[in-house]
């Protein structure tokens, strides 16, 4: 973990709900990894998944779900953010047929792990699930580096269904996936060996409070810590 004052690049909308956000300054994060920014006049910080990074540049797709997400969206360009980077374990590189999983918001960190995987010389499939076709982003960018399918739940693009159901063909020696639960655990029963990256309310985001824990086969973990990244197999469901 560490603490840093992050300046402001650019905030820019990708759909209603959801919106890009990049900051300078920051030290390399791993995919999978996420950071935790100070929102003024609010308590606790946010805990957000790197989507990217390079070059000190972190960016962070984030998806506006209450007051302090959507006052974070108003911030400009030159402004400070101080947060706490390095946070959590990553995903692995060790497939040789990866395929990425992504649901909704959870597409967002999936993209610095096909980046990682197509500089090894591995170009992954990734399937990304959304409810309709407005909430769709970043599908053009995850093409740069990876063979692409679009899931919507109402069929308006691409294959009608959830990414785990549009993946059921796709060959794959490892899966990757983040988003609901119910497409994690779907993934994990139907996909083989893989990584789970989880989702749960964070307190202090760094193992302290163990307000973020999930049962395993090892014992109880904290999603901040131990996680967010957890062999699929090891949860408990």
């Amino acid at each position: 973990m560490k603490k840093e004052l992050l300046e402001v690049l650019s905030c820019r909308t990708l759909n209603g709900s959801v919106y890009e956000l990049k900051l300078s300054g920051a030290s390399e994060m791993r995919a999978g990894q996420f950071v935790e920014l100070a929102v003024p006049g609010f308590f606790l910080r946010r805990p957000i998944s790197v989507a990217d990074w390079e070059d000190g540049v972190l960016t962070l797709i984030v998806k506006q779900v209450g007051e302090g997400t959507k006052q974070l969206r108003t911030v400009q360009p030159g402004e400070k953010i101080d947060a706490l980077t390095c946070l959590g374990n990553g995903f692995d590189c060790s497939a040789k047929r990866p395929l990425l999983l992504g649901g909704g918001i959870g597409c967002a960190p999936l993209f610095r792990l096909a980046k990682d995987f197509a500089a090894s010389g591995i170009r992954p499939v990734a399937v990304l699930g959304f409810r309709n076709a407005e909430e769709i982003y970043y599908a053009e960018e995850f093409s740069r580096y990876c063979d692409v399918t679009v899931a919507t739940d109402d069929g308006s693009v691409g294959v009608k269904g959830n990414a785990v159901s549009a993946a059921a063909d796709i060959p794959h020696d490892r899966f990757y996936a983040c988003g609901p639960v119910v497409m994690l655990r779907a993934a994990a029963q139907a996909c083989g060996s893989g990584q789970v990256s989880m989702e749960a309310r964070m307190g202090c985001g760094f193992g302290a409070c163990m307000g973020c824990s999930i049962r395993t086969s090892k014992g109880y973990a904290r999603v901040c810590k131990e996680g967010p990244v957890f062999e699929a197999a090891e949860v408990i469901w």
